[in-house]
Order: C-alpha cells, then sequence, then structure tokens
C-alpha cells in the first residue's frame, strides 16, 4: 500500500519542515493570549513531529490523525524518545469521546487536505466542542498566493542518494486547489530502486472565509498573520496562522 510506505519515509522526506518554529509559535501565543494552558489536542498530528515536541516542553499531549500507518511511527517515535503523548485514530471533523482540552492545534497546512467548505466547518466545530471555556486553537493553511503562484504548474525534485522525488503540482477540480503528483524512488540494494506514487490534494480557502467559519462556529479570531510572524500578513506570505479563543 503506498500510503503506508509514504509514512514511513514521511520524517525523512520532511527533515527540514520548521518543527520548532511551529512549537515556538504555539508558545508565544500561550503567553500572549492563552494564560494557563496544559493539555493539548494535536489535529492531523502525522508521525507526531510536533506531538513530541511539545510534550517535551511540558505539555499534556494528545495527537489525533485519520491515518492508522502515521500513527504507528508516531507512537515508535514517543517510545524511543520516552515522552508519554496518547496517540488516537479519528477523523478531525468527527471528533468524538475526548476531554475538553486547554489548546487545539492543526499545524503543517493538514487543515488544507479537507476539500469542502462543509466538512473545514464541521472541523472547527469538532475543535470547538472539545475545548474548555477559553481554550486556544490555532492552525496554519496554505495562502492562496502560494498554491496559485508557488505551487500551480511547478516541479519539485530532490536527487538523494537512498530516496529521490519528482514532484509536480497541478491546478486541482476545485477552485483554489492543487494536485501534487508524487513519484519515489527508494534504494533497496546498490544498483536496485523501488518506486512508489502517491497523489495528494489540497485546498485553500480566502482568510475572510475562514474567519467567517470560525466566528459562526462561536470562536473569537484573536489575530491573523502570516509566515510564523506576528506582524501584518505580506503579500507574499506562503503560510496564513489563526489564533482563536472559544
Amino acid at each position: 500500500m503506498s500510503y503506508q510506505q509514504f509514512a514511513y519515509y514521511y520524517d525523512q522526506l520532511m527533515e527540514d519542515a520548521p518543527y520548532d518554529q511551529w512549537v515556538a509559535f504555539f508558545k508565544q501565543a500561550v503567553q500572549s493570549y492563552g494564560g494557563n494552558v496544559s493539555s493539548v489536542l494535536d489535529l492531523g498530528c502525522g508521525t507526531g513531529s510536533v506531538s513530541i515536541r511539545l510534550s517535551k516542553q511540558g505539555y499534556d499531549v494528545t495527537g489525533v490523525d485519520l491515518s492508522e500507518d502515521m500513527l504507528v511511527m508516531a507512537n515508535e517515535k514517543s517510545l524511543q524518545q520516552k515522552v508519554p503523548v496518547q496517540y488516537i485514530q479519528q477523523d478531525m471533523t468527527e471528533l468524538e469521546a475526548l476531554q475538553e482540552f486547554d489548546a487545539a492545534v492543526i499545524f503543517c497546512d493538514s487543515l488544507n487536505y479537507i476539500l469542502s467548505e462543509e466538512k473545514v466547518l464541521a472541523a472547527f466545530q469538532s475543535v470547538y466542542q472539545h475545548l474548555k471555556e477559553d481554550g486556544l486553537f490555532l492552525f496554519d493553511v496554505h495562502s492562496l498566493y502560494k498554491i496559485h503562484n508557488i505551487f500551480m504548474g511547478s516541479t519539485f525534485g530532490s536527487n538523494e542518494e537512498q530516496l529521490s522525488y519528482i514532484w509536480q503540482c497541478y491546478e486541482g477540480e476545485e477552485p483554489d486547489s492543487v494536485e501534487h503528483e508524487l513519484s519515489f524512488f527508494v534504494q533497496e540494494e546498490e544498483n536496485r530502486y523501488i518506486r512508489f506514487d502517491e497523489v495528494h490534494i489540497q485546498r485553500t480557502l480566502s482568510i475572510e472565509v475562514y474567519k467567517k467559519m470560525l466566528q459562526s462556529t462561536g470562536f473569537r479570531v484573536l489575530a491573523v498573520t502570516g509566515d510564523f510572524s506576528q506582524d501584518d500578513i505580506q503579500p507574499e506570505a506562503e503560510r496564513i496562522f489563526f489564533i482563536c479563543k472559544k
């Protein structure tokens, strides 16, 4: 199964991802807006890279992801590093039977994998129901600028000895969406590689639409910023960050 293979190599492919910046952004938001935060719900946690870092900072973390394979990798990493994170397999649009948390995050553009506005709204409602009063909700999404000016029609690649890839981006069927076609080449023996392919589709929405959804759910939107900054959003910002409170 290709997604199982992708989960296995995910950390190698994402080794340069700015996980420490996401954690620093979270801590700064807690300091500015959050008060006393001890429990954190990490949605779309993947292989646990943010969850583990938050746990090491002293937070009581629960990681949720739809992929069983990603959670297997996350659990193995937590055990190896002796970090107490609870992992649960659920859909972030249909969370159920969880406790209430002081804060929730959806980082690493995980929300962009939800393609319909109705499902995005359902995710916000699920988060709202599992936050304590005055609980914080932070997430980031790709900007419209990034979808249309960086991804669309572009090809990226990496030619490493043990793991190489070709990543092609096409316009998706939904408005403001992009289809990522990825081909991976993994070295099994000195002169033998195996290939596996992945297709990932992401969609983003305008800041105004996200704000309306959040406010209709009951959230107060405290700040909207770009690219890990607490300053105003620049026209060429690639990531948009939302800081909200129940």
